[in-house]
Formats: C-alpha cells, structure tokens, sequence
C-alpha cells in the first residue's frame, strides 16, 4: 500500500524529532529521512545512526529511566537503569578513571606493584624525570593519584585499578572480577585459571596484564632472528597479543555488570571485557579515532611501553593476523549487560605457516571461530536461544540453528524445548 502522503509524513516527523520535550536530542541528519520508489510506491525511509556517546542517552518523554530504548535484532526494548547509568557516564567529558576517591587513603596500594611498574617504566625510559620521585609522588605525577578539594592526597580511580589490593578495589567497583581460564583438556573443566579473588597476589589489573600475557604467548612460535648480536624473541604476533590484552583492560567498564574472562584453548584466544564501545565497531577498525574509557589507564600503559593511543591498536591486530594468513579475528558487541568480546583464532602449522588454505577449509574454520565465540558467550549466560546466537554472530537464525546442532552433535551443548522455545546450554 502506498503511503498517501509522505511529504507530510516527513514534516510531521521532523516536527516530532526536533521537538525537545518528546526527544532529548535529534541524532539525524538530512540525508538520513528520504522518500523512496520501492516496486512504484513511495514509502519513507529512516535511517538512525548510533549516537556518539556525549549525546546518550537519547530518550523520549523528557525521563532517561522510562524513555531509553535500545535495538536488538529486528525490536527495540526498554533499557535498564543500570544500562541507562552506563551511558550517562561514558558521557562525562572526563573519563570515569580520573575520579579523586576520597574516602580512600594511600594504603589501599600494594607497593610492591608499584616497584614492579617503577622499575619496568625505568628500564623502558631510562633517565625519565620522575625517576627519582618518592612514591607519593611518582603517582600524581603518573595520575594514581589526586588532591582533593580538602587538599590531601587519595587515590584515583585509575590509580586504585592499576595499583590497589583487590579487597579495596572492591570497595568502589562491586563488580570487579578478573578471570583467566586456560582449556586445553576437554575432559577437565580448565587447565589452569588466574583470578583477581584468590588472595595469593594483589588482584589489580597492572599484575594480572603480566601473570595472563605470560600465559597466551608461552605458545606462540618465535622465529630465529639476531639483532645487533642477540636474539630477538618478539614478533608482531607478541606485539598484537599484548595490545589486545591491553585494550582489555584499559577499555573495560569497571562500574559494569559483570567481570573481565580471557579464555585461552589451544587454537582460539577470547577477550572479554564489561562496557559497549564508545565508538562505532568499524570506526574502531578502521583506526584513527580514540575515545577510551580510561584515559589515565593508557597513559599508565604507555610508560612501560605497552599499547597505543592513536587509535591504531584494534586495526594493527586485523593487520597481522592478515599477514599470518589467518582467520580474521571476530569482535561481537552483547547487550543487557554490554560487552565487548575479541575472539583471535590462531592457525599453525609445524613449520610456523598458515595449516588452513583451500576454501573448503576457510569455510570450516569459519564455523570454529562461530563456535569458539558461541562457547564464550555461554561462559557468562546460562541458557541462550538461537535468535539470540544470530544476533551475536551478525548472521541469519537458519546459520545459527546449523551451528548449534553441530555443537550438539559433537557433546559440546544440549538443548531443551521445541521450535521457538528451544533454549541451549553448556552439555554438563
């Protein structure tokens, strides 16, 4: 049926949008309202591009808890108060690391951390001007730590994260867990696991970058290479693991729901993180344009040279798997909590060459990396449907079914319920 009057249509929407009472802000442009010929008849159509974050959350009525929605799949639902308060404060100008904490003095800091960064942040930028500082300090000048309108020194946000003992980390961020399984065995539950709960080490996330890159790379092959009479024992592969697992920690949003998992298997790494992007997902590949959550976390990371902050560190990673001829790696954006996860499958063959080449191939590996990002997401959520799964995959649910009657034919979930009420879990 054709539209009687889409010009008007058009007007009366323009009136609606730019109208602050019914919606706190007009994202669109032009271009983005157009009357279209479809099959000779004339239908509006709207196109809403993602609002940067300054502008979220955008919502209708005039009240953010009742009048933000959001889009999933082919509906839009409610947000919670919980997603709505992530958005207001990735809004802040400044990022949510910055923050003075108050009631908290320097003793919630493990200073042995602290030597361990001091003396790695020497070696890498010997003679730097703070080297001779005091602790104190060296963190206010780092950003660990600020003065309070009292004029005393506490914590910052950053500084609690990077140097803090779990048990007071806790204190401001509820929900901070930092999780590392290793499944190499598939008859055991996990191979070896570092957690930020166990009470053996600090639990601060500049301890847990170290003791989990030790982790993902002892398997990564090095090429024999000497340089100015010594061996080079890093490649660009090491280089990406460590921005991948950098941009982890740095980009996660500590006041979220939920903590932050890698998994390591034997051919796939998953980096888990709380928090959506704060950017657009191809934007974010594309490189060029940084908006981090955690600014003062970057800086940290910088000094001891590790991570980028330009811009150039989701692409760089895209660019050396290329070059290793492997699958490209998979970033999937969940909802309700948000989350952002990076799944890297790596390929090897004997002789440190690509082990996959014929399409037919490509196409099985395809469905591992499917499969292996299927596997994660059910490490957070108990039961999922298989709407559920295409939407996390950007694929049709005809795609997703195949692929999840495969994982139960090869023992990996089961399933309960018919058509449309079929849900699916991890085989016990």
């Amino acid at each position: 049926m054709e539209l009687p009057d889409p010009e008007k249509l058009v007007k009366d929407f323009w009136d609606i949008a730019n109208n602050v009472n019914k919606v706190s802000v007009n994202i669109l442009s032009d271009k983005d309202v157009t009357i279209e010929n479809v099959d000779g008849k004339r239908i509006v159509a709207i196109r809403v591009p993602r609002a940067h974050r300054a502008d979220k959350p955008v919502f209708v009525d005039g009240n953010p808890l009742s009048g933000s929605y959001r889009r999933n799949g082919e509906g839009d639902y409610k947000c919670t108060k919980e997603e709505v308060q992530a958005m207001l404060r990735d809004a802040a100008i400044k990022s949510q690391d910055m923050a003075v904490l108050e009631e908290m003095g320097l003793d919630v800091f493990d200073y042995d951390s602290v030597k361990r960064y001091r003396i790695r942040m020497k070696t890498y930028r010997p003679g730097h001007v703070w080297e001779e500082l005091e602790d104190v300090e060296f963190l206010y000048k780092l950003g660990a730590v600020g003065r309070s309108s009292d004029g005393k020194m506490h914590p910052t946000a950053a500084g609690l994260l990077m140097f803090g003992y779990e048990y007071e980390i806790v204190k401001e961020f509820p929900t901070y867990f930092l999780d590392y399984q290793e499944h190499m065995d598939p008859s055991t539950r996990w191979t070896d696991r570092i957690v930020s709960t166990s009470g053996d080490w600090s639990g601060n996330i500049y301890d847990f970058y170290f003791r989990v890159y030790n982790k993902i790379a002892q398997d990564i092959k090095i090429p024999f290479k000497m340089e100015g009479g010594d061996r080079i024992d890093d490649t660009p592969v090491h280089k990406a693991l460590r921005e991948a697992l950098a941009n982890c920690l740095i980009n996660a949003d500590y006041y979220g729901r939920q903590g932050l998992v890698i998994v390591k298997k034997k051919d796939v790494i998953t980096l888990s993180n709380p928090g959506g992007f704060r950017i657009d997902v191809e934007t974010a590949k594309s490189g060029g344009v940084s908006d981090p959550r955690n600014s003062t976390l970057i800086k940290m990371f910088n000094l001891i040279d590790i991570g980028e902050r330009s811009g150039s560190g989701i692409p760089n990673i895209f660019s050396v798997w290329k070059k290793q001829g492997w699958p490209a790696p998979v970033i999937t954006e969940s909802f309700e909590p948000d989350r952002i996860t990076l799944s890297l499958l790596i390929s090897e063959s004997s002789d440190n060459k690509v082990a996959i080449k014929s399409s037919d191939k490509s196409s099985k590996t395809k469905s591992s990396i499917q499969k292996q990002v299927i596997t994660g997401y059910l490490t957070e959520h108990t039961v999922v449907k298989t709407s559920e799964i295409a939407e996390l995959l950007g694929v049709k649910d005809a795609r997703a079914r195949r692929l999840l009657a495969e994982m139960i034919d090869e023992g990996i979930l089961a399933s309960e319920g018919e058509n449309r009420n079929r849900i699916y879990k991890p085989k016990a």
